[in-house]
């Protein structure tokens, strides 16, 4: 049977459609899972969403993807979202990059092994694990999958331990700029070049604090906008939008919006604005990570249109 962390990915479910002759008759039905509840198994189909009842589930399981992403394509992918989450201090091992933000978030804190490190693999792992003992930080390595699972192979045999997984999500950018007549009104949300106060505030509320490192990361991008959502003046949503690897992929990131403001359509008012600017740099794809365990952001990114690209895995040395 499913489990919470195959929501996002592509499953396969058997349901029983009614009764003929004593027996059941069934029909398959295939897409990314979207929702998993105990009452209900919701998936994204080519013919629209599907809401199953799990009193009429027979079977469901995960299904490889359609088609894997090549290995140039995640690179591609995963050297935009470097860039649009940029490590104030940043090192080299061959193709590998190597980044340090005083331990604010694991993106920022984590090496990142796409390409060649230029020494073999147990090497390679060893002088990551020096490079941030010599900064008094644990050692974390990003794993994108399948790429890099040579390295967590290599992790695995030396008792690395995983974080949730993570899916890197994408999306034409035409699809969030088309016209939605239920969105919540873009006029609300206004995009700036620099976080105000209030908008700072609410991202240390979420990450556990802002300190010098995370300016850095969240503003040394050269196309960047902070988005806001006010209301009578009170700020009720924020986000954060980049345009980066050479200005194709335009990144979503610190999407929130207050617990009291939730369910009226200001996410996807905010994601719609920074996307229209994107679209004016001259973007033309759209990408985000969320972690797979977050099943109410993973429900409002698929709404949107967002579909899993690969994920990754945070390791952490024991």
């Amino acid at each position: 049977m499913l489990r919470q962390q195959d929501v996002g990915h592509r499953i396969v479910v058997r349901r029983i459609v009614g009764i003929r002759g004593g027996r059941p008759l069934f029909s398959d039905a295939l897409g990314e899972l979207v929702e998993l509840s105990e009452t209900h198994i919701t998936l994204a189909t080519d013919a629209g969403p599907l809401r199953v009842p799990v009193g009429e589930v027979h079977r469901a399981k995960r299904v490889p993807p359609a088609r894997r992403p090549t290995a140039a394509a995640v690179v591609d992918l995963e050297v935009a979202a470097d860039e649009a989450w940029p490590a104030p201090v940043r090192g080299r091992l061959g193709d590998w990059r190597l980044r340090s933000a005083a331990g604010w978030t694991g993106r920022a804190n984590s090496a990142l092994p796409i390409g060649d490190p230029d020494r073999p693999l147990p090497a390679a792992l060893d002088a990551v694990q020096r490079w941030y003992a010599d900064r008094g930080q644990p050692a974390l390595v990003n794993t994108p999958l399948p790429l890099a699972a040579p390295v967590g192979a290599e992790l695995d045999a030396r008792g690395w331990t995983s974080r949730p997984p993570v899916l890197v999500q994408t999306v034409p950018l035409a699809t969030l700029t088309a016209p939605d007549a239920d969105a919540a009104p873009e006029r609300r949300v206004t995009l700036a070049d620099a976080p105000a106060d209030d908008w700072l505030a609410v991202a240390a509320d979420r990450k556990g604090g802002l300190p010098a490192e995370a300016r850095h990361v969240l503003t040394a991008v050269a196309r960047v906008r902070f988005a806001e959502l006010r209301v009578d003046g009170r700020l009720l949503a924020v986000g954060r939008g980049t345009v980066t690897g050479e200005g194709r992929w335009f990144g979503v990131s610190l999407l929130e919006v207050l617990p009291e403001a939730r369910r009226q359509g200001f996410a996807a008012a905010v994601v719609r604005a920074l996307a229209g600017w994107a679209a004016a740099e001259g973007a033309s794809r759209a990408f985000l990570q969320v972690e797979q365990r977050n099943v109410g952001a993973v429900a409002l990114y698929r709404r949107l249109g967002f579909t899993t690209h690969h994920t990754y895995l945070t390791r952490v040395a024991p």
